[in-house]
């Protein structure tokens, strides 16, 4: 309800304020008529027992017209005019209070039905002595109601009198309390209209405050200070939206003022970013450059082997030869661009070849792949270094009983690649080493020249992060695994 407010135009909360403040004063005025009609009712409603009784006087005397009607002529309209003014008297007298614990009114009124039953009881006891023309019978209920028509005359009127004298107290005490409720309005009145008059200046007074601070904050930024804080905007209203506005036109300027700053910063960090990744690729060309011995004489050379191979039907050697040409050639053409993971793990595959070849399948080699993870982009020449980490620092001296497990899997957003040897493992110390990006020391002469300190390198320039590969061994013959992270969706779609 209170943020619905505050999303109110200024017109409407002017308009509700006048609203309020009529709606009130209605509120008040339809009260005092309430209750003046409702201390009008009551008057009215004073003297409504003495008519009561004044009916029940009149119909009381119907019923003895009519029996002595009927006694007199004995016709039919008589007796029907005499049940139907003793039904009426019957009403009026069950209509009357009858709890005898109550006011001397309430007695009166209980005494009053007693002797109307015994009054109808003779009345009608007459009327039978008489259609039976039983005149003993007749006669002497008839005087008894006769009787008994007296008494309650004289009742009903003593108890009208009574009931007159007390409302007569009553309707004295009705006017005064209507005229005091009078007066109480009158009161009640003028103290809402100040009350009014109150809340319409402090609600005026609060819809003003806003834009007497945001003038006070444009003569600030006018005269060149930028450095405020921003005014605080309470409701939505017009004044509301400008004080926004002007806020966000104030945090503006000292964004752009922040971002030239930035960028600067941002620019000399992107030149020695690149410089040092420039540094890295430079130093691996130079390593690999000064492992190779004019690579592309060596497979052209090789291919030439692979041709006459062919042609004397020597196949395995044949095989050998291309393979051999096909892992040189990946390394002249692809060298240090981005590749596929699927492109790094068929050198990977070619590398294994290679050394089954000279070792007489020492090396056992399992994949599992994840396929639909091979077109995502990662830095060249990255898995065969770290495969020829594994085969020269960990199963080289195993004699047949060393194995390599390549996987490539998925994690949320990860493309995850894992290669595991079950070699002699790495310590503490040796990890730590190695994720420091500190160069080894203890290179195989065999090796193709990119250490694992080019690879990490290389590797968190690629994803900008540190988090993009771990090494895990439990020990010292228990074998290595190197894990590496990459972005999913950074994919070789062409």
């Amino acid at each position: 309800m209170k943020t619905r407010l505050k999303n109110l135009s200024l017109r409407f909360k002017m308009t509700g304020i006048s609203l309020l403040v009529n709606l009130i004063v209605f509120a008040i005025n339809l009260a005092l008529l309430f209750g003046i009609n409702r201390m009008s009712g009551q008057i009215e409603s004073v003297y409504q027992a003495n008519l009561q009784l004044n009916e029940l006087s009149a119909s009381l005397k119907s019923v003895q017209d009519n029996m002595t009607e009927y006694l007199n002529a004995k016709t039919s309209d008589a007796l029907e005019n005499y049940y139907l003014s003793a039904q009426e008297y019957s009403d009026l007298v069950d209509m009357l209070p009858s709890d005898i614990k109550a006011s001397s009114m309430s007695r009166m009124g209980h005494s009053i039905k007693a002797m109307s039953e015994s009054y109808l009881d003779e009345v009608e006891q007459t009327i039978d002595g008489k259609r039976g023309r039983n005149v003993e019978k007749y006669r002497n209920h008839y005087e008894e109601a006769t009787k008994f028509y007296g008494y309650l005359n004289t009742e009903i009127n003593s108890v009208n009198n009574e009931q007159f004298k007390e409302n007569r107290m009553t309707y004295r005490e009705m006017l005064n309390a209507f005229r005091f409720f009078e007066t109480f309005g009158n009161i009640v009145m003028i103290v809402v209209i100040i009350i009014n008059a109150f809340l319409i200046m402090s609600l005026t007074t609060e819809l003003i405050r806003p834009l007497t601070s945001l003038t006070g904050m444009a003569n600030e930024v006018s005269a060149g200070n930028f450095n405020i804080s921003p005014l605080e905007v309470k409701d939505e209203d017009e004044i509301g939206v400008v004080t926004k506005a002007f806020n966000e036109m104030v945090v503006s300027i000292q964004d752009y003022i922040e971002k030239i700053r930035e960028n600067a910063e941002a620019e000399k960090a992107h030149k020695e970013k690149e410089l040092l990744m420039e540094s890295h690729l430079k130093d691996a060309q130079l390593k690999y450059l000064q492992a190779q011995i004019n690579p592309h004489f060596l497979f052209n050379t090789l291919n030439a082997g692979a041709q006459l191979a062919m042609l004397e039907s020597a196949d395995r050697t044949y095989e050998y030869i291309q393979v051999m040409a096909e892992f040189f050639r990946y390394n002249v053409k692809k060298g240090f661009n981005t590749v596929t993971i699927g492109e790094e793990i068929e050198l990977v595959d070619n590398y294994i070849y290679i050394l089954n070849v000279r070792f007489s399948g020492d090396i056992h080699y399992e994949k599992e792949i994840d396929s639909t993870l091979l077109d995502v982009e990662m830095p060249s020449m990255i898995l065969q270094p770290i495969v020829e980490n594994c085969v020269n620092h960990g199963i080289r001296e195993m004699m047949g009983e060393g194995r390599i497990t390549l996987k490539v899997y998925a994690l949320d957003n990860t493309a995850c690649i894992s290669i595991e040897d079950n070699g002699i493992g790495m310590d503490r110390d040796t990890i730590d080493h190695l994720m420091s990006g500190t160069p080894m020391t203890n290179e195989k002469k065999d090796s193709n020249g990119i250490g694992m300190d080019n690879v990490l390198a290389r590797l968190k320039l690629f994803e900008g992060t540190d988090d993009v590969i771990g090494i895990e061994s439990e020990g010292p013959g228990k074998g290595s695994k190197f894990t590496i992270y990459l972005d999913k969706e950074r994919s070789n779609t062409v």
